[in-house]
């Protein structure tokens, strides 16, 4: 980082979650031209605004297993993903990890904890080497008070991140693992929450695994039940979503499936 940059920055450097996560607050660093133009909120920005903005955006190059966040930890940075891809999760009371989402390039998340400038009730992990985004929640903060358009992209993230955990906490309860499986990749490919991911997420069938909490092998043979449904194509280093409204259905008929059984037994 250099030396005019770093002093502009002023304390919002060091109050940075990255300065207290050894690994990767010692990788932070400028973003470079290309990586600020796949920032979609500074699109939506006035000049003066994206201006300011952009010249408080901090990147870290993070490794597997780093944290961008913790459970506990104040949040001083809204976070978002340049490249690779994180794992949203936390533990419950008998420490089982429970798996929220993934968030693929073109994701940002934890607004809501930004604006309420709570601590984090999840931790995010970096599943593969990634490029994590931060803005200092009080430039954050600067944003919701002085442009429109900031803050109708943030609505638009708060109102699609209820719906996405809604569907979440639905399919968790249910055991067909395919759906478990068409749940998460529909979940990753949604246009407004990831903007970056377009038509093909790179992703192996071990992240996915991690993701949605079944064995490779059991995601493998749940990919090829979709392929064949025609709703994605499994490419080298990746998956093609060949029919999004196909991928969400199959979650729609899964729940009607389950309620018609649960009212037989009854």
């Amino acid at each position: 980082m250099g030396p005019a940059r770093a002093s502009h920055r002023g304390e919002d450097a060091h109050s940075s979650p990255m300065a207290t996560e050894s690994p990767l607050h010692k990788r932070r660093r400028d973003p470079t031209p290309a990586e600020l133009a796949g920032i979609p909120w500074l699109r939506v920005l006035e000049p003066r605004e994206r201006e300011r903005a952009a010249a408080k955006v901090t990147v870290g190059d993070a490794l597997p297993g780093d944290y961008v966040c913790r459970v506990g930890r104040p949040v001083t940075y809204w976070f978002g993903v340049v490249e690779g891809l994180l794992k949203m999760s936390s533990d419950n009371a008998q420490g089982r990890t429970m798996t929220f989402t993934g968030v693929p390039p073109g994701g940002w998340f934890g607004e809501g904890t930004a604006l309420k400038r709570e601590s984090y009730r999840y931790n995010i992990e970096a599943l593969r080497k990634s490029v994590v985004a931060g803005l200092p929640v009080d430039t954050f903060h600067w944003l919701l008070d002085h442009s429109i358009g900031f803050n109708r992209f943030v609505m638009d993230q708060l109102n699609e991140r209820l719906g996405q955990f809604i569907a979440a906490r639905e399919i968790d309860r249910m055991s067909n693992p395919d759906v478990r499986v068409a749940r998460s990749l529909a979940a990753l490919f949604n246009p407004v929450l990831y903007p970056g991911v377009g038509q093909v997420l790179r992703i192996t069938q071990q992240e996915l695994g991690y993701l949605v909490g079944l064995s490779r092998q059991r995601v493998n043979e749940s990919l090829a039940a979709l392929e064949a449904q025609g709703t994605i194509r499994v490419e080298y280093g990746g998956l093609r979503v060949l029919d999004l409204q196909a991928l969400r259905s199959s979650m729609s008929q899964a729940r009607a499936a389950t309620a018609t059984s649960t009212t037989s037994s009854e």
